[in-house]
């Protein structure tokens, strides 16, 4: 089945989604891509520090095309601001408090989820395409609770939720929630709980674009997107 692109979340608007579960107080990694645009969604209401795998913590939103300061950049290689008490560092450190525990929670983009949590975000094994893990397995390995972030399905139209995943992974068992353009996921031992999904959709059609099966959490909400929300708005 094919689901046209007006009927899910923009990347804005699934990026404030993500944003409005991280808890107040929480150390958070934003991992390359996607995740990057949640950094300016979290409200002034919260106080989330935000670590960045090169070597930031307190890392702030986008900076301005007026600020821009190239020696001030995210993971991604762009450039970011910097909270008041906030620091960079080099890479040892930066590590240490990925792999030490320290982080309640990091925010990853990803290939393939599977039923059980694993997760691959690495390498689709195309030879044409080099592998780059970069701090992937450290993160989902340190980090105290794992979301990922993605489209629902591929370019190509195949489900990226699948039963196994096909690609190399970069952590088994290890995602707790996947948010898509059109459904908020929950993996548990019992397998995929769908919480939340775009109004445009029902059950029996999210499930025809995903491999794994699902069951409706028993307050499923509906969530409708206006207009600005939609994935093809500007």
């Amino acid at each position: 089945m094919s689901i046209s692109a007006n009927k899910g979340r923009s990347r804005q608007s699934l990026a404030r989604r993500v944003a409005d579960d991280i808890e107040n107080g929480w150390y958070v990694n934003l991992g390359i891509g996607l995740p990057e645009l949640v950094a300016g969604h979290i409200g002034t209401d919260k106080s989330v520090i935000l670590h960045s795998e090169n070597g930031l913590l307190g890392m702030g939103g986008p900076a301005a095309s007026e600020a821009l300061d190239w020696d001030l950049i995210n993971a991604g290689k762009k450039p970011v601001t910097l909270l008041p008490g906030g620091c960079y560092f080099d890479h040892v450190s930066s590590f240490t408090m990925m792999r030490g525990g320290h982080l309640d929670l990091c925010i990853l983009g990803g290939f393939q989820v599977s039923a059980q949590g694993d997760l691959a975000n690495w390498w689709t094994g195309d030879p044409d395409e080099l592998p780059a893990v970069g701090g992937a397995m450290d993160l989902v390995a340190g980090a105290r609770k794992v979301f990922v972030i993605m489209d629902h399905v591929a370019r190509d139209g195949r489900p990226k939720l699948v039963s196994q995943c096909t690609y190399p992974l970069t952590g088994a068992s290890v995602v707790d929630r996947v948010y898509t353009d059109l459904a908020v996921i929950d993996i548990t031992p019992q397998g995929m709980v769908v919480q939340e999904m775009v109004d445009s959709l029902d059950l029996k059609m999210l499930q025809e674009v995903t491999q794994a099966p699902l069951r409706a959490a028993p307050d499923l909400k509906l969530v409708a997107c206006s207009g600005e929300d939609r994935k093809n708005s500007p």
